[in-house]
């Protein structure tokens, strides 16, 4: 398919990036879409926006929302502290609903710009514990959003494609390189400061950590400590 368009779902995360990197190399005319959402931290909208310029972006969007009105997050609230312990079931740096707003969103620009995939990082091995990261919840959505759209209904097959579904870390980190990633543009920290430093202590940053072990390369991150 020649020019083949795709909206690709950024964070400046090192998942989110990889998404981007795979899409390109498939042939897809990328747009990158950034949500500023009122999370703690700030640099990584500036992750994305580095990221998106690195990769070829076609164009990129930052989406202002204010998921703080709802709170019920460490990362939209700041009487919520950040864990820095590995914890069970799921955690509260969960963000109420937050891939179903943001995929929303990204479907109506694909809308609009006439593109058909829709590419988001999330992963089910090395995750969080996140229920909208998980390959029903993908799947579901799916069907939803081929109902729920003109494009669905006159015969387009919208997909939502998740290259890292079920993919270590180590794995999506191999594959990134594979393909150019540069991870020290991303952050991946839930308390990153505002000059995008990680605090080594989250469940982010220790996922991250040991992706790179693991993956037997060298971890590019910009620790606080």
């Amino acid at each position: 398919m020649a020019n083949k368009k795709a909206v690709v779902l950024v964070s400046g995360g090192l998942d989110s990036t990889t998404a981007l990197a795979i899409a390109r190399n498939e042939g897809y005319e990328c747009y990158t879409i950034s949500f500023d959402y009122g999370q703690r931290m700030r640099a990584e909208l500036l992750a994305a926006e580095r990221a998106a310029k690195a990769l070829g972006s076609a164009a990129h969007k930052v989406i202002q929302l204010d998921l703080r009105t709802i709170g019920g997050s460490a990362l939209t609230d700041d009487g919520i502290d950040v864990p820095e312990e590995e914890t069970q079931g799921v955690p509260v740096t969960y963000v109420p609903a937050r891939n179903t707003v943001f995929l929303s969103i990204a479907l109506g620009w694909a809308e609009v710009l006439g593109a058909v995939d829709i590419f988001i990082g999330v992963n089910a091995v090395d995750y969080s514990g996140y229920p909208d990261c998980r390959p029903d919840y993908i799947a579901a959505y799916e069907v939803m959003a081929n109902l729920a759209t003109r494009a669905g209904t006159e015969g387009q097959k919208l997909s939502i494609r998740t290259p890292l579904i079920d993919l270590s870390k180590a794995d999506i980190i191999r594959k990134g390189l594979a393909l150019g990633v540069d991870y020290s543009l991303t952050v991946s920290c839930y308390q990153a400061d505002d000059d995008g430093r990680a605090c080594g202590r989250c469940d982010s940053c220790r996922l991250r950590k040991i992706g790179f072990e693991q993956a037997g390369v060298g971890d590019p991150t910009r620790y606080r400590f």
